[in-house]
């Protein structure tokens, strides 16, 4: 492994050096990008096989070059956090081959939840060349902040937007539309409930008794997904696909939380959650959560709490792949415990003390 990011790393640099050494001038601020940025993109990516790009700030610096496999490209972590009530300042400009999406699901997802200048997307030819050109950008509705306009173009030289006055006009409407989404948030969660059904008449009557559970929790479900489907998925419920549009309906409405109108598998939930990043919860959660709000006894408080450590303990996880996963210091021998072991550790040593708890009760 630490092979294969080594490579990455020496290619990503080799193609910096590259891209330095054969760029005569920085780019415009007005202009998304030269034919001779796109067409070294372009050589490049024919060249290793892998789809690159770059990062570029508004001075027309690139500040970062980031190396994919032949299929994707994953941006680095930018932080999740908005940029203000504006964007974030830079541009995404990257190649695709000539059997794929110019702008796909992936480049809508980044554009969104991080606020992009704007993402353009250059074909590569196979003598290296670019061929066609799309760029994709914010465009805040009345409603919505993170609509959007995708452009298509036949080459790079063709695209005659002014990306100074675009920006300008994008960062203005957010501004406009910001207020009104905050306003309309109101105090209970945002969610979105999803739910797989095998008829119509099981979705209407169900999905209804999700949304009354919800709002007993106080939870605020902004909006509602279904799929009739004879089985469910077994990995993602939805399928993929379809969890990769919830995903980015969560981005478009900020939303955080999404509610199943399931009892996922610990399996399920920890996949559904590695891949959208957000707060995944099933029906069995959200009805413990309404008796927990709900319990005044002391008996009652406990039986609660351990309803809900026996059905949490299968399904921990650790999520945060900015922490160390590893808790041995200076003097320990071996690597010691897991952050995840230490928190099944003490999940199942308060369900042995609150077993006592009630049993003296």
């Amino acid at each position: 492994m630490s092979e294969v990011s080594g490579n990455l790393e020496g290619l990503r640099r080799e193609t910096r050096q590259a891209l330095e050494r054969t760029l005569r001038r920085n780019m415009r601020p007005d202009e998304v990008v030269t034919p001779e940025l796109a067409n070294h993109l372009a050589s490049i990516s024919a060249d290793c096989g892998r789809r690159v790009g770059v990062l570029v700030n508004r001075r027309g610096h690139i500040v970062q070059v980031v190396v994919g496999d032949a299929h994707r490209i994953y941006l680095p972590d930018l932080g999740r956090d908005r940029a203000g009530s504006g964007l974030r300042g830079v541009r995404y400009i990257h190649t695709v081959f000539r059997d794929q999406e110019l702008v796909d699901r992936d480049d809508l997802a980044d554009l969104r939840k991080l606020r992009l200048d704007i993402v353009a997307s250059i074909r590569v030819r196979a003598d290296g060349f670019a061929d066609g050109f799309a760029c994709a950008h914010l465009q805040p509705t009345a409603t919505e902040m993170t609509a959007y306009e995708i452009k298509h173009y036949s080459q790079v030289s063709d695209c005659d937007l002014d990306l100074t006055q675009l920006i300008t006009d994008i960062e203005l409407l957010l501004a406009r539309v910001a207020p009104k989404t905050r306003k309309a948030d109101g105090a209970g969660e945002r969610a979105l409930a999803v739910g797989v059904y095998s008829d119509r008449a099981s979705m209407v009557h169900r999905m209804a008794e999700l949304r009354e559970l919800a709002s007993t929790a106080g939870v605020d479900v902004i909006e509602v997904i279904t799929q009739l489907r004879p089985r469910l998925d077994n990995r993602y419920v939805v399928g993929k696909g379809k969890l990769e549009e919830i995903i980015l309906r969560c981005v478009d409405l900020d939303i955080g939380l999404i509610i199943f109108d399931h009892n996922l598998t610990p399996a399920q939930g920890r996949a559904i959650a590695n891949l959208s990043e957000l707060r995944v919860i099933d029906r069995t959660q959200l009805i413990l959560d309404i008796f927990a709000q709900h319990a005044t006894s002391r008996d009652g408080k406990l039986q609660v709490e351990l309803a809900q450590l026996r059905y949490s303990l299968p399904r921990l996880t650790d999520l945060d792949a900015g922490l160390s996963r590893l808790t041995g210091g200076i003097g320990g021998r071996g690597p010691g415990e897991t952050k995840l072991e230490i928190n099944r550790r003490r999940a199942r040593d308060r369900i042995t003390r609150l077993d006592r708890d009630i049993n003296q009760l």
